[in-house]
């Protein structure tokens, strides 16, 4: 099974969930070594302007998924 099977989701709080796991996997698929992600992890965690970043990825994310569900609206 595809670890993405499908960009519905019930709730607004499931999306902005699965906004997370897009970004997530983004960089996980950008970036195969786990032993570097864990080593530049700390570089960008404590940085204000790369968790802004972040924010803005998620946020991106969020609204693909939000646009697939319709905006949940029925």
């Amino acid at each position: 099974m595809s670890w993405l099977p499908t960009l519905i989701t019930e709730t607004p709080e499931e999306g902005f969930d699965l906004a997370i796991k897009l970004s997530r996997m983004a960089v996980k698929k950008t970036q195969p070594n786990d032993e570097i992600r864990q080593r530049l992890r700390p570089i960008y965690e404590n940085d204000a302007d790369s968790l802004t970043m972040v924010s803005h990825v998620v946020a991106t994310n969020y609204q693909t998924v939000a646009a697939a569900n319709n905006y949940w609206r029925k």
